[in-house]
């Protein structure tokens, strides 16, 4: 007579604690990726300590597991991200997810879309199969009396918590070892952590206006020499600096700004984080590159600063408006006196190109007001690149204007892809001759600001990534330069002689906020004229970068065809 198999023993339930097993191991993914992280036996251990309070206090599967519905739906994001990003589903990944929409999203997986849905079909069949094994075994009920010892640790655990956050004076051997950042990054259960945050960070987006109405900079512009002047900020999309004529490529990108004598290329400046929502907090407002990585900032933007002194302020994007008064950007971008998201199409090739800022710039520059100050956020060279000029622009061939629906993983279309980027470069560089030409037509002192956001890894040589979000020089350095007009230079000569000295000097998008307000002559209580480069009292500063925690980016070596930015120490942590 044949015995019965012990009830853990039971394909089953077998089934069961192997998904439980698999979604654990998860941290283990990236090592064997080849991608650095945290200790990742630290987050198995994190990921175990949950998985035993979470049976304790629930004592059987099937009280918990829709709580594991999430780490099912986000193990295939997860495992996309450590393939083409090299890190996992962060707070700031779900805020791109949440300001994406649909058509975006879709254009941006191309083929990829459909094995996405796949892979989410899948995972749903694999969530309910185990489902039905947790609600139908009793084999994995916690009876015994362990569980209540179990609890009681739990107990004290979550009072020792509540004494370390509410009273920080608790001696270290009182506190716990493990800190709550290492449970955000395990799994399964560390995935709600980052959700909360995530949430957290919405609603304190939502109440940034009113927390931060009362603020001010007490900017001035005092005296009869500050008379009427127009001030343009232009900031790039995706754009990188070698690929600008202008700073050495090979293709000519730039013919009509090369014409320009009264423009000064800025050879050196670099951004903190490759990602829109997060690095243009950073160029308008003191927000530090070390604090990039959090949405929202307590202080306002320079928009408010220039209001301050006098100057009307117009913010005219040709970014999509979708959640544009809930993101990173948006909150800033309200600012202003006058705000228009003129992108109704997305980023399909329904959108509008760049051009049509010029008739609103037109306008405000024609203000009455006479103080002027306008910020223009272009779409560059967003992907796909073959939508962003149109086709008289399309100069290198082939290009991706010829592929109904390109994958930029796909790197067959490296050629296309290189083209159609190059074109791109060039309709920008068509549109800032234009955007000269209109302050050109103004008699008053006017200066511009281009600074892109960030640049693009275009599967350089031997490199096999593409677009950003990596952590290469391609993506940090970025392109920048400032324009004065003759009548700007006559009032301001001291500004334009340092500017030209300070040309090749080591910048960062830190340096925009306090260098634009010192272009118009407004001075602040606390001002850093140090972080101004028209100032004669400019310091270089320290430029970290987020690539595998804050690296110092001149304290680092570049890695390889893909020039990964690798600190030669140990990296700050990201906070």
């Amino acid at each position: 007579m044949s015995r019965l198999p012990h009830p853990l023993l039971r394909p089953a339930t077998l089934y069961l604690l192997l998904s439980y097993a698999l979604l654990s191991c998860m941290p283990l993914a990236a090592p064997l990726m080849g991608v650095q992280g945290g200790d990742p036996w630290q987050l198995l251990g994190a990921g175990v300590f949950a998985w035993i309070a979470v049976w304790a206090v629930f004592k059987r599967p099937a009280c918990f597991h829709w709580a594991l519905l999430p780490a099912f739906l986000a193990l295939p994001t997860e495992l996309y991200l450590l393939t083409y990003y090299g890190q996992g589903i962060s707070t700031h990944h779900l805020g791109v997810i949440a300001e994406t929409s649909p058509s975006e999203a879709l254009e941006f997986l191309g083929a990829k879309a459909w094995l996405l849905g796949a892979a989410l079909i899948g995972v749903l069949l694999w969530f309910g199969s185990t489902w039905a094994v947790a609600w139908r075994t009793r084999a994995l009920d916690w009876n015994d009396r362990s569980r209540w010892i179990v609890l009681a640790v739990l107990g004290l655990a979550l009072a020792v918590l509540g004494a370390q956050r509410f009273t920080p004076s608790v001696p270290a051997w009182a506190r716990l070892p493990l800190e709550t950042s290492v449970f955000a990054r395990s799994w399964p259960f560390g995935l709600t952590a980052r959700g909360i945050d995530f949430y957290k960070e919405r609603v304190y987006l939502a109440e940034l206006n009113r927390r931060s109405a009362a603020f001010r900079f007490g900017a001035t512009q005092a005296g009869p020499e500050h008379g009427p002047q127009l001030v343009v900020v232009v900031i790039g999309e995706s754009s990188r600096y070698d690929r600008w004529s202008l700073n050495g490529y090979a293709r000519e990108t730039n013919p009509l700004l090369a014409k320009e004598e009264n423009l000064v290329m800025l050879k050196d400046v670099i951004t903190p984080v490759s990602a829109t929502r997060l690095s243009v907090p950073v160029i308008i407002s003191r927000k530090p590159a070390m604090q990039s990585l959090k949405d929202g900032f307590s202080e306002k933007s320079f928009l408010s600063a220039f209001k301050e002194a006098g100057f009307k302020t117009f913010w005219i994007s040709n970014q999509v408006s979708f959640g544009k008064f809930d993101t990173p950007v948006s909150v800033f971008a309200k600012e202003a006196d006058d705000v228009q998201f003129l992108n109704l199409g997305g980023f399909s090739d329904a959108s509008n190109h760049d051009s049509v800022l010029l008739e609103p710039l037109r306008r405000a520059i024609a203000d009455p007001a006479q103080k002027v100050l306008v910020v223009l956020h272009t779409l560059g060279s967003h992907w796909n690149y073959g939508h962003r000029y149109p086709k008289e622009f399309d100069r290198w061939l082939p290009s991706l204007q010829s592929i109904a629906k390109p994958d930029y993983t796909d790197t067959r279309i490296e050629p296309q892809m290189n083209n159609s980027y190059d074109s791109a470069i060039l309709y920008t560089d068509w549109f800032l001759s234009n955007v000269i030409g209109l302050l050109k037509e103004s008699s008053l002192p006017s200066s511009l600001l281009y600074v892109a956001d960030h640049g693009q890894t275009l599967y350089d040589k031997s490199c096999r990534i593409a677009f950003h979000g990596h952590n290469t020089q391609y993506e940090f350095h970025v392109p920048a330069f400032v324009w004065y007009s003759d009548a700007y230079r006559e009032r301001f000569p001291g500004k334009v002689e340092q500017l030209r000295k300070h040309r090749k000097a080591r910048l960062s998008t830190e340096n925009m906020f306090h260098t634009v307000l010192d272009m118009a002559d407004i001075r602040y209580p606390g001002e850093r004229l140090e972080w101004s480069f028209v100032s004669p009292t400019l310091k270089r500063h320290k430029r970290y970068v987020d690539s595998w925690g804050w690296t110092d980016y001149d304290d680092a070596t570049m890695k390889g065809d893909c020039r990964e930015v690798i600190a030669k120490g140990k990296p700050l942590p990201r906070r």
